[in-house]
């Protein structure tokens, strides 16, 4: 039997030397990435869009198709820089944003470093898409929303996106960083949006005493400690705590879930990123009442809860509660962090969705 066959790949310094034009080293770098190994999922999905971002911001050009430059000649020192930041992100497996200190979310450039999370929210894309679709079927008055708050904040990439869309709101962004809220300063300044977005530091709803909010927007530390260990190096380089959700992924979602009605106007909803942990967040909340935004990555990745949803929940439950050996009874003495087994699919209600999404 013959030996498998070698595959060869250039090396750093003959890629330099020998790749004059921009597609070459593009084709180079993708090749590079596969070969290597690396994730994808801070912004892009795969190694062409990953490596075209890198040479975009390596070549000084502007955020877009990098078509139009891939027959342009590059001079020995371009080809150099463009190498070394591709070596650099194989070596380092960290996010291609906190190498080039920026990330860009719907059309906004954010300053972007390992103080927070790199902006990537599903929220982003429900602001521009599915919560208007869903406000076209729940209308508020003319005015709503008035007051948004942004929890866990972070860069402070969604409450600048939130002031940009609803730009006669007040957003707030809370978070219990205070590096990430520097990081968020810096960020609301480069918008011109100091008098508008305000920054307090605190933990989830402590900071905001008794004030409230028509639109709450959640990007929470979500994720399952199981999901936690397996995650690539790429995604460890990031702030844990904004990352660990706990066993179940529901540590920080319950005390949001519980706090949130003191928080919420009389038609205020609140708009909470899960990820992939829909069949947690159904087991952890069964008596709770909410909807599914749906967006490009998935439909059961968003969810939203009415305040009247909220209340309702919670009234549910009190008077279970209150009731000795009940079911809720029970629930009500278990620890807080305590995982409740998954109702079936076919139990959970899932609301009506948007004009032209498939169910």
């Amino acid at each position: 039997m013959s030996p498998a066959f070698e595959r060869r790949l250039a090396d750093a310094p003959a890629a330099a030397r020998e790749l004059r034009a921009l597609r070459d080293l593009l084709r180079w770098a993708i090749s590079r990435f596969e070969c290597a190994g690396i994730a994808y999922g801070h912004g892009t999905d795969n190694a062409r869009d990953e490596a075209a971002a890198l040479l975009l911001w390596a070549l000084h050009l502007p955020p877009g198709p990098l078509a139009p430059w891939l027959g342009a000649r590059l001079t020995l020192l371009e080809r150099r820089a463009v190498v070394e930041l591709v070596e650099r992100r194989i070596a380092l497996r960290t996010p291609a944003a906190y190498l080039t200190g920026e990330a860009w979310l719907r059309g906004m450039r954010f300053a972007c470093d390992a103080r927070a999370l790199v902006p990537r929210s599903l929220i982003a894309e429900a602001l521009d898409e599915a919560l208007p679709q869903w406000l076209e079927l729940h209308p508020r008055t003319p005015c709503w929303p008035a007051a948004i708050l942004d929890l866990c904040t972070g860069g402070g990439s969604l409450a600048i996106l939130a002031a940009d869309r609803f730009p006669d709101a007040q957003v707030v962004g809370a978070d219990l960083s205070a590096e990430a809220l520097a990081l968020a300063a810096t960020n609301r300044e480069s918008h011109g949006l100091q008098q508008r977005v305000e920054l307090v530091q605190g933990d989830l709803f402590a900071p905001l005493r008794a004030h409230r909010f028509d639109l709450i927007l959640c990007n929470p530390p979500y994720v399952n400690e199981a999901s936690m260990q397996a995650l690539p190096p790429e995604f460890r380089a990031e702030p844990r705590a904004a990352l660990a959700g706990g066993r179940d992924g529901m540590d920080l979602v319950r005390r949001i879930i519980a706090d949130a009605p003191a928080h919420l106007a009389d038609e205020g909803v609140l708009l909470l990123e899960i990820g992939h942990e829909a069949a947690h967040f159904e087991a952890a909340f069964p008596e709770l009442e909410f909807h599914y935004l749906p967006v490009t990555a998935g439909d059961r990745m968003l969810v939203l809860v009415e305040a009247a949803q909220l209340a309702a929940a919670a009234a549910r439950l009190a008077a279970a509660a209150a009731r000795p050996g009940t079911t809720a009874a029970r629930r009500a003495r278990r620890p807080a962090g305590a995982a409740r087994k998954p109702r079936p699919p076919s139990a959970r209600r899932t609301a009506a969705r948007p004009p032209g999404r498939r169910p």
